[in-house]
């Protein structure tokens, strides 16, 4: 099988992966996102393509950013679309421009605005980390399956500056990470989460997936995959055979995981009230609009075994969770705003 030098070579791991002109649909996504060190507010930030299947002329970038707020309750969405002969989403190194918005290594500066208002941002990062893959190196090529992550630098070290609605945000030492997803069609239906960062265990990085997905009429078993770096240990939950024997249930606002091997046994909860979710629209390259149940302020709590030992411990965050959930459903209760 040829290997994918995005994956294969750290260096190559956030090119991007659309071609201008391609019949098949595409969406990429490079997104970062970062955490107040000790209050419950995030920020999310995603240069995006999307290439409708058979349409290549219709595509777009789109530039979102998302405030949330859990002091006041108010979050703020902003939401472009621009055509695609006024973006850049480079294919030989890392880098994305959506108008004149761009993202570069280590900087991001841009604004957004939308119906709630608008969102200006200006910030650097840094990270030391290596890549972290959600799924198996052999499953990021070929067409299996249709959607695809990483995150590109774990633990990333922001500051700058935001501009929230005319109002400036300081950023000193806010964590998060910058990510890449891309795909042919999103996943059916998912909950999708990770933290940067835990209470007291600031070195911590969790990430995980539950995923019910279709090959064409039939939907395959519902699989989970799990991620979590901590104590300068990574217990990598991603084999096929794992992610299908992994347990999970989740709702709109609760989602329970768990996932082991001969070594180890994780077991997490995450959690947010419907308050601290915006909804969002996706476009569907095949066609059709998912909705994007989305926090950054979420609760998360992890249990971790070693089945060696049979030590015992328990990372927590109460408001540094991220989660999203993705569905077809439109009862969910959640407005959409952009």
């Amino acid at each position: 099988m040829k290997t994918d030098p995005g994956i294969s070579d750290p260096q190559h791991i956030n090119w991007t992966r659309y071609r201008p002109g391609q019949q098949a649909g595409h969406y990429e996504s490079f997104y970062q996102r970062g955490n107040h060190p000790t209050e419950p507010r995030a920020f999310w930030i995603r240069y995006t393509v999307f290439s409708p299947a058979k349409m290549p002329e219709a595509a777009i970038g789109e530039l979102w950013a998302v405030w949330f707020d859990g002091v006041t309750g108010q979050h703020v969405v902003a939401k472009e679309e621009h055509p695609i002969a006024d973006c850049h989403f480079s294919t030989d190194s890392f880098g994305a421009r959506v108008g004149d918005r761009l993202l570069e290594p280590g900087r991001l500066k841009g604004e957004a605005s939308g119906p709630d208002g608008s969102i200006g941002w200006d910030l650097t990062y840094t990270g030391g980390q290596p890549p972290l893959l959600l799924l198996p190196p052999k499953l990021y090529t070929g067409g299996f399956p249709k959607a695809k992550s990483l995150v590109g630098t774990p633990l990333a070290q922001y500051s700058g500056s935001l501009r929230v609605n005319g109002e400036t945000v300081a950023l000193d030492g806010w964590t998060g990470s910058q990510n890449h997803n891309w795909g042919s069609r999103h996943t059916d239906h998912y909950a999708f989460g990770q933290v940067a960062g835990f209470d007291g265990e600031p070195d911590s990085f969790l990430e995980v997936v539950t995923a019910r997905a279709k090959i064409g009429p039939l939907r395959i078993p519902q699989a989970t995959f799990l991620v979590l770096r901590h104590q300068d240990r990574e217990y990598s939950l991603v084999s096929l055979r794992q992610a299908l024997s992994a347990t999970a249930d989740f709702g709109y606002f609760y989602w329970d995981f768990a996932s082991s091997d001969e070594t180890v046994d994780i077991r997490g909860r995450m959690t947010a009230p419907a308050e601290c979710f915006v909804g969002l629209n996706y476009y569907n390259p095949p066609g059709g609009i998912k909705h994007c149940l989305n926090t950054k302020i979420g609760s998360c709590t992890v249990q971790v075994v070693n089945r060696v030992t049979g030590r015992r411990t328990e990372l927590r965050t109460d408001s540094r969770a991220l989660m999203e959930i993705l569905t077809d459903d439109r009862e969910h209760g959640v407005t959409i705003r952009a």
